[in-house]
């Protein structure tokens, strides 16, 4: 079952395990590990396939209860964030899903929930579908949350949660001189737009860590016309970029050839007219030749156009690229 459009593009999904996300309680998972649900592929069916305990399953499935309650995970998100819809996703779960789900959220300024933590519903208990995507907006909540309790009632299997939101970050222990990815996912960065990801998502050039392998990375189709192609993303703080890496690690035969970067410090407007003003935003890295499968660092070459907010990474004339870094410091203006 292919992953479904959704009305969160702009935002990320910080329920996804790359992130550092994971279950750190379950009541049971004896048919599938919990864990499975944090996956950020879609998920897979695997015909005769079956384990010690049953049929393999790829999510969260907790035995048939014979007992009053109901199963439940806690889940530690990688990046604390403010979480503005869900997906609780049953594919390929069909006379094993649970007919209704909720969600709670708690901070935890420190180490993780204990028995006296206060849990804040954030999803009332919900109807559920086999094999299904189910969307539910959170966007009421104005607050940033650490962990999550998922409550499946009153047992069965479910193949993903996505928890879509943006980080969170408190900017004041950053040291206005210390250098620190102003891109990154785990520091509020996000993808906004982009001319074309047919084989990889442009959310992958701000995840932790070197990608894995091609599909973990921002790849376009092979251009047939005129043209180049192109991602926006939003800085996690407005900052003065000191050094930029575009990492092409997997990509081989169809690395870019070339690549550019323009920026702006954007301080008007909608996030859906971002395409349109970045048409005039100025160079910051002029254009760049690019080799396949490493890392190429700039500095030196990078103009100064002060404190930015947003940029847009140009590759020429289209192809692949597995992360991009953008240091610098913060700006406080």
């Amino acid at each position: 079952m292919m992953q479904t459009s959704h009305p969160y593009k702009r935002t990320i999904n910080l329920a996804d395990a790359r992130l550092g996300t994971q279950a750190i309680f379950v009541t049971d998972d004896w048919f599938a590990d919990v864990n499975r649900m944090l996956q950020p592929e879609p998920p897979v069916w695997k015909e005769g396939v079956f384990d010690d305990n049953g049929k393999w399953m790829d999510g969260w499935e907790s035995r048939r209860k014979r007992f009053e309650g109901y199963d439940h995970a806690i889940i530690r998100l990688g990046v604390p964030g403010f979480i503005r819809g869900v997906d609780i996703d049953t594919s390929y779960f069909t006379g094993n899903y649970p007919p209704s789900a909720s969600l709670e959220a708690c901070f935890c300024a420190e180490g993780d929930p204990t028995a006296q933590t206060h849990w804040t519903p954030i999803l009332p208990a919900v109807d559920l579908q086999g094999n299904s995507h189910h969307f539910h907006d959170t966007s009421h909540q104005d607050q940033p949350w650490t962990h999550l309790r998922f409550n499946i009632y009153p047992d069965g299997g479910v193949a993903r949660l996505r928890v879509y939101g943006m980080p969170y970050r408190d900017w004041s222990d950053v040291a206005d001189d210390e250098q620190i990815d102003l891109a990154a996912a785990l520091n509020g960065g996000r993808a906004l737009a982009c001319s074309d990801e047919h084989y990889g998502t442009i959310s992958n050039l701000i995840n932790p860590g070197r990608g894995i392998n091609m599909g973990d990375g921002w790849e376009t189709a092979r251009r047939r016309t005129p043209g180049y192609d192109w991602a926006i993303l939003s800085l996690g703080h407005p900052g003065v970029v000191e050094k930029i890496i575009v990492d092409t690690l997997h990509f081989k035969g169809n690395y870019p050839d070339s690549c550019s970067i323009q920026a702006a410090y954007v301080k008007g407007g909608t996030e859906s007219q971002i395409e349109t003003q970045s048409l005039y935003w100025k160079e910051l890295l002029p254009s760049q030749k690019l080799q396949m499968h490493q890392e190429h660092e700039f500095s030196v070459e990078l103009k100064d156009l002060g404190p930015i907010t947003h940029l847009r990474l140009n590759i020429f004339p289209d192809g692949g690229v597995s992360r991009l870094r953008v240091l610098g410091h913060v700006y406080r203006g």
